[in-house]
């Protein structure tokens, strides 16, 4: 696995870990997507359409991820100089993928989403997850918008996606991964959407974003949702 020399540190104010190293270079490994989008099939068909013939050097490749004492990490940038943070947790005995919302105005990082055993999320809305993959703001890990929007997938759950997503979902399998069928593969990723599923996407009567998923940090009916003021906030740095 190449491990690039010019990597930066990294740092989340109150989220706690490390140390963090930017790690862009796995973007352009085509089996490391493979990985990274494990957690969002739900069946064994779509898991042979994933791995294909990859089965073996996908996971050694995340083996290697998750053996590094430095956490991968990931940066999307967007309007109003917010910045998603997609962080490897590379502990021993935690091992996950942890989505983080933050601005330089705020004391700490938000965590929109997990993605490991106790999955935690949705945390972003079809139209939010283009929109951050479509920005082309500079500051981050890539502008690309295929590696965007697959980095940031598992943490979307949408019951709502729009016609044209399978399109925009095959075009970013087949620029960035060596998947065989990515038509095929795309139904099965917007149909399972991850451990959550699908979540109902509603405007609360204060005027922002917010779903129904029963393991939502953007679901005012948790009892661990962020708060009210919050999720404004949340809404209003993610909105198309």
């Amino acid at each position: 696995m190449t491990n690039s020399a010019n990597l930066h540190p990294v740092r989340i104010p109150g989220y706690e870990g490390g140390p963090f190293t930017h790690r862009a270079d796995l973007l352009n490994e085509p089996v490391f997507w493979t990985g990274h989008l494990y957690s969002c099939i739900q069946s064994e068909e779509a898991e042979e359409l994933l791995f294909g013939a990859d089965y073996e050097a996908a996971g050694d490749f995340q083996r290697q991820i998750w053996e590094q004492p430095a956490w991968p990490t990931f940066t999307v940038p967007l309007v109003g100089d917010h910045r998603l943070h997609i962080v490897y947790r590379t502990l021993t005995d935690d091992t996950g993928v942890d989505y983080l919302l933050h601005h330089p105005d705020w004391e700490q990082a938000t965590l929109l989403a997990q993605d490991d055993g106790h999955f935690m999320g949705p945390g972003l809305s079809w139209p939010e997850l283009v929109a951050a993959a479509d920005n082309a703001l500079p500051g981050g890990s890539t502008t690309n918008p295929d590696a965007r929007l697959l980095l940031l997938l598992p943490a979307f759950g949408d019951n709502d996606v729009p016609d044209d997503a399978a399109d925009r979902l095959v075009g970013a399998l087949r620029a960035m991964t060596r998947v065989e069928d990515p038509q095929s593969l795309a139904s099965f990723l917007l149909e399972d959407q991850g451990a959550p599923g699908p979540a109902r996407w509603t405007t609360a009567r204060h005027g922002f974003s917010v779903n129904d998923g029963e393991y939502s940090f953007r679901n005012p009916a948790n009892g661990f949702a962020l708060a009210p003021e919050h999720l404004s906030l949340v809404a209003i740095a993610l909105a198309p």
